[in-house]
């Protein structure tokens, strides 16, 4: 019977473990927990030390809240390029025109829009003469002729 030596087995066994750059708070408490089950029963840790780093990781737990709370700020603030330009619809706008050949400035075009839609993060403004442009493309947004302000 051939006998499996323990250490060749525990070689094989070897999980990779890929250390983090962050440390959590959970982490931080883990370190704490660690630090006072392990410490000098003769030579305890004073108090003074545990309440700053009790203190410390209070710091560490608001300042991991506040940076969330910034976050969902940021991801509510910024505005879908539907919402920023829905204001268009029914607006007349005036756009330049690029022969698609010849790459060639044409004279503008007006039309009226009737919906926004969006494609590669950019507002698309649909018009009524079928054609569809990228918001960056207008030169002039006014009140069609046939509204005046007041009457909706």
């Amino acid at each position: 019977m051939t006998r499996i030596d323990p250490s060749l087995y525990l070689q094989s066994q070897k999980t990779e473990r890929t250390p983090s750059p962050e440390l959590g708070k959970d982490d931080f408490l883990k370190i704490l927990m660690t630090q006072l089950q392990n410490q000098d029963p003769s030579n305890p840790m004073k108090d003074t030390e545990f309440i700053s780093q009790m203190s410390n990781f209070s710091s560490l737990e608001q300042m991991m809240n506040m940076t969330s709370s910034i976050d969902k700020l940021i991801q509510n603030q910024s505005v879908s390029p539907i919402l920023q330009y829905s204001h268009m619809i029914g607006k007349e706008v005036s756009y330049q025109v690029t022969d698609e050949e010849t790459g060639e400035k044409l004279d503008g075009k007006e039309s009226n829009v009737v919906a926004v839609s969006q494609s590669q993060g950019r507002a698309v403004l649909e018009l009524q003469n079928g054609e569809r442009i990228f918001a960056d493309a207008i030169t002039k947004v006014s009140q069609p002729d046939n509204v005046t302000e007041g009457s909706a």
